[in-house]
């Protein structure tokens, strides 16, 4: 059985190099959510002024790779204390944010959220949201598997493949 979740940890550009390379993602197609405007381009979206999020919309084999598993990896590849940010990307579109697609998909996602609280796996708080998905907007086709595509880019240099790697090594079971 397939699932779908949206999910916005800073840059889409790292998160969806990520999540494409774990076994059971069906899918990830980077966009925006969460905003007013319809269909806003990358540029509107990085001025900051839409109110819409940079996420990577996962559809997932559920039988392959769990919501747990997807949490897990979601929350390892960014950090969810930073506030509107992600390292030196910085605005809302770049917010901590769960855009779940079901009401059981709400629960399991503040659960998990609650026990990563409760077990202090972060000395900030955790500031990701858990709101429900509304539109969502496929990005430009040259934002979807950018980093496979732009490898030489230096923000993928600099960013993108460093987490990428280290990424790989701790989730190494579960790559293709």
């Amino acid at each position: 059985m397939s699932s779908t979740i949206t999910l916005g940890a800073g840059c889409f550009w790292c998160l969806d190099a990520a999540m494409r390379s774990m076994k059971g993602i069906i899918s990830s197609i980077p966009g925006y959510t969460g905003g007013a405007s319809p269909h806003p381009s990358y540029e509107q979206v990085c001025s900051g002024t839409t109110g819409h999020v940079e996420v990577v919309q996962l559809t997932f084999d559920e039988e392959i790779l769990s919501l747990s598993s997807v949490l897990e990896l979601y929350w390892w590849i960014h950090d969810p204390t930073q506030l509107n940010r992600q390292g030196n990307d910085i605005g809302t579109q770049y917010r901590s944010a769960i855009f779940y697609h079901s009401e059981e998909q709400k629960l399991s996602c503040e659960s998990f959220r609650s026990n990563l609280e409760i077990n202090k796996v972060w000395a900030n708080k955790i500031v990701t949201t858990i709101e429900p998905i509304a539109v969502f907007y496929p990005a430009e086709d040259y934002h979807h598997d950018y980093f496979s595509q732009n490898p030489q880019n230096q923000y993928c240099q600099y960013v993108v493949k460093p987490k990428i790697e280290k990424f790989k090594q701790v989730f190494s079971e579960k790559i293709q």
